[in-house]
């Protein structure tokens, strides 16, 4: 299996936004899975909301990751139909990537920076500064919990996170 290149080679927002897929050829669907978990039916009156403190470039593996171990704790701690998880970002950005061949002898097989454009390997979602990546709707006495779900996918995620109360603060007892 093909290797990934560390996430610093796409992290950063610094080239114009490249996400029209019908006019490319071969790029990957995302891996993210669900981007809505839980109970979807039930009204819970506490919301939490993983937000992003930077502007970023989230690829989707790592939006899978961060979905996984959130998921993962909130079942555990919540139960099943506890809680509603959803997240909030799409990878629409389309990565590109002009493979290389390394090692020794490269240099007689390598055309160097020639069409150099590249071809899309994966995608990515485009993140501002203060948007909400992540939101967990809980009752009031599993708060701790999707806290410590919101703190565990972000440990997952590219960038510093907070973690805020977007809706319920009075029902808590902080």
């Amino acid at each position: 299996m093909a290797s990934l290149r560390p996430n610093r080679c796409y992290r950063d927002v610094d080239k114009p936004p490249y996400t029209r897929k019908e006019y490319i050829k071969g790029v990957p669907q995302p891996k993210v899975v669900h981007f809505i978990m839980g109970n979807l039916s039930a009204d819970f009156p506490v919301q939490l909301d993983l937000v992003s403190t930077k502007a970023i470039q989230i690829r989707h593996n790592a939006l899978e990751a961060a979905r996984v171990a959130a998921n993962k704790y909130l079942t555990k701690q919540c139960g099943r139909m506890g809680y509603k998880f959803q997240i909030r970002v799409y990878p629409h950005q389309v990565l590109r990537e002009h493979k290389m061949a390394t090692g020794a002898g490269a240099d007689r097989i390598s055309d160097g920076m020639r069409l150099a454009f590249g071809k899309p390997i994966g995608t990515a979602a485009r993140v501002k500064e203060g948007q909400a990546v992540m939101s967990v709707w809980v009752n009031p006495d599993k708060y701790e919990a999707a806290k410590e779900a919101l703190r565990r996918a972000a440990m997952k995620l590219p960038m510093p996170c907070k973690i805020v109360i977007a809706k319920g603060r009075e029902l808590l007892k902080i």
